[in-house]
């Protein structure tokens, strides 16, 4: 696939998750150009690459006010040593507070949030910017990994494997203090996270999902349901007490590295172009998703 392509889904994606018929959504849009969650370059190149893709244009031809809000400017951390077998816990503790505070700003202007990564640890202040400034939330987590490693249990030490630790209710007890992490305060219960396209997890992040009883879609139950029915139980699940507002979080690997190479951590048998797509047009149907987070490597962008 072309990288005029692959930039076309991440356009894709964004503007068919904000885009309801029923009523003109007002979006601002957040840079997040971060990479120190994952060892990987390139991956601070997406938010602008997203841009240049024509993201804003297609939004308001698809009748949303925009407003962008650039690009945050990060601390450089000079010396991050390890903490444990956790890398660059200052920089990435440092960057999250920032984008959470950058969300919660856009959501007092009254604004759906985008945020533009950026690698997958900056899910910590997204999500939790968006718990502080709406309240209870539930999330659906579209990835081909769970993401849910907790600083004792990470096999590689990067933070990109970890976000959803941070976050939950019922794994606060396991989180080690960590420098600049003292602000976080996990805001999501287990019972309000969905994932889909899981393809990809480690022993220790299989035994937390079983553990927690965390609903999940891996790639063989959307091949074998197909991804209409998933979509339908996901949010037939979600809104069986308390209809909350849902929060997406999208990771690039989700989709099939044969058609979106622009990832550090590609995995086979992913979604399908239009399987990935489907899934922010039926979440988008709920007029209850008010922020959408899409990570994207743009070193393997620019390659492809």
């Amino acid at each position: 696939m072309s990288a005029r392509k692959l930039q076309q889904l991440a356009v894709t994606v964004s503007k068919r998750s904000l885009h309801h018929h029923h009523q003109r959504r007002s979006v601002g849009i957040i840079g997040a150009p971060f990479s120190r969650g994952q060892p990987r370059g390139g991956v601070e190149q997406g938010p602008d690459l997203i841009r240049a893709a024509g993201l804003l244009h297609r939004l308001e031809q698809q009748g949303c006010a925009v407003k962008d809000y650039g690009n945050l400017t990060f601390e450089e951390m000079v010396d991050d040593e390890l903490v444990g077998r956790v890398k660059s816990v200052r920089a990435v503790g440092s960057a999250n507070q920032r984008l959470s505070k950058a969300v919660q700003s856009v959501k007092r202007d009254g604004h759906t949030a985008v945020v533009l990564g950026g690698d997958h640890s900056l899910a910590i202040g997204s999500i939790h910017g968006h718990a502080m400034a709406v309240g209870e939330l539930s999330v659906v987590w579209v990835d081909a990994h769970a993401d849910i490693n907790t600083p004792v249990t990470t096999p590689t030490g990067n933070i990109h494997g970890q976000p959803v630790s941070f976050l939950l209710r019922e794994l606060q007890s396991k989180i080690p203090v960590l420098p600049n992490f003292s602000w976080i305060k996990p805001c999501v219960s287990a019972k309000d996270l969905v994932y889909i396209g899981l393809r990809d997890l480690d022993p220790a992040e299989h035994y937390i999902l079983k553990l927690l009883g965390v609903k999940a879609f891996s790639m063989s139950e959307v091949d074998q349901f197909g991804v209409a029915r998933v979509m339908e139980e996901t949010c037939a699940y979600l809104s069986e007490k308390v209809k909350k507002p849902i929060h997406l979080s999208y990771d690039i690997d989700a989709i099939d590295p044969s058609v979106t190479p622009a990832t550090g951590t590609p995995a086979v048998g992913g979604l399908t172009y239009r399987e990935g797509v489907y899934i922010t047009e039926h979440l988008c149907q709920t007029g209850r998703t008010l922020i959408d987070h899409m990570t994207l490597c743009a070193e393997v962008l620019s390659k492809s």
